[in-house]
């Protein structure tokens, strides 16, 4: 048991010799080294977790979240054992530390979202999956919307083509029937002949048949063309959309926008993902906060006196060495020509 507790005095930070002499102070080190051991271990499951998402590799998540783990421990450490106890108030000392709880509180939300993103495992799964289908079929639409600019192309072309011979069919059958009408009467002179107004009324009619023959052979072939164009087209757009595959969409920035989309939807999950986050911004500050709220006690007036001993006992020295190199320097003055 004394083991663990002078283990928890090293996590604090404390001068064990002066702590020892102090027993009155001794469980409050303890609990402040307890907070910050316990700290360290959360983060290091937080970053083993989070390394584990990324590269799916347990030792490598292991490695990582020992190092980040330690890594957390070691500044906490620091901000705990740098913190004094002193007799400037309650308002100065926060002061004082304000930039430690800062950091403190960004600690906390690098460690908490791993664990968030654990804990809401199961919904993120499912909403993993229906944002992975949205994203396969807006890549289905966008693929579709690129051919169809084309498709469409090409089909405007084989109208205009096919509308060209469609006119051209109705100027000729129109033709075709009013020299029929002028041959049996039943229109134009009225005359059931076949004269002169007959013969232009068949020239134009003949003419016109014979434009439309030559459309024919113009636009036929290129229409054939086009609808093949159109169809290799449309063949290359359905092989396309055959082979385009489903990749994964379960990486941390995709868990991460999952979580946040959860939280817009759903209260229960919003209100849970603030209370986590500002459960570990406590855990993270509880070292800091214990450190101010207890009282000043004999371990911190021994550390004063410790450290003020030793100020002054450097002051002394240079000013020792001070001394002692003016007295050489009005040695060397006293030299018979100087």
């Amino acid at each position: 048991m004394q083991h663990l507790k002078e283990f928890f005095w090293f996590c604090a930070g404390v001068n064990r010799s002066l702590l020892n002499r102090c027993p009155t102070d001794a469980s409050k080190y303890t609990g402040i080294g307890a907070a910050v051991f316990f700290t360290g271990v959360l983060a290091a499951l937080s970053g083993g977790y989070a390394f584990h998402t990324v590269f799916e590799n347990v030792w490598w998540a292991l490695a990582f979240g020992l190092l980040w783990g330690t890594i957390i421990f070691n500044l906490d450490r620091f901000i705990v054992s740098t913190m004094r106890k002193n007799k400037k108030g309650f308002g100065r000392e926060f002061l004082t530390a304000s930039p430690r709880i800062l950091l403190a509180i960004m600690l906390a939300i690098v460690i908490s979202k791993p664990l968030e993103l654990r804990i809401f495992s199961k919904e993120i799964d499912r909403k993993l999956i229906t944002l992975e289908e949205e994203i396969y079929q807006k890549e289905i639409i966008d693929l579709e919307r690129r051919y169809t600019t084309q498709l469409a192309t090409i089909d405007g072309q084989i109208s205009n083509l096919k509308a060209e011979i469609v006119a051209k069919t109705e100027k000729r059958d129109e033709l075709a029937k009013a020299a029929q009408e002028e041959a049996d009467g039943t229109g134009g002179s009225g005359k059931r002949n076949a004269g002169p107004i007959y013969q232009i009324k068949k020239a134009d009619a003949d003419q016109a048949q014979k434009e439309l023959a030559e459309l024919q052979a113009l636009n036929l072939p290129l229409i054939a063309n086009k609808q093949q164009e159109w169809d290799a087209l449309f063949e290359a757009k359905q092989t396309e959309i055959a082979n385009l595959k489903r990749n994964p969409w379960n990486g941390m920035a995709a868990q991460l926008q999952a979580l946040r989309i959860l939280g817009e939807e759903n209260t229960a999950i919003h209100f849970a993902n603030i209370f986590i986050m500002l459960l570990f911004i406590l855990l993270e500050c509880t070292p800091i906060l214990a450190k101010l709220i207890s009282g000043r006690g004999p371990y911190d007036e021994m550390l004063e006196i410790r450290e003020h001993f030793y100020k002054n006992h450097n002051i002394e020295k240079l000013a020792e060495m001070d001394h002692n190199t003016y007295e050489k320097v009005k040695g060397y003055s006293t030299f018979p020509g100087n």
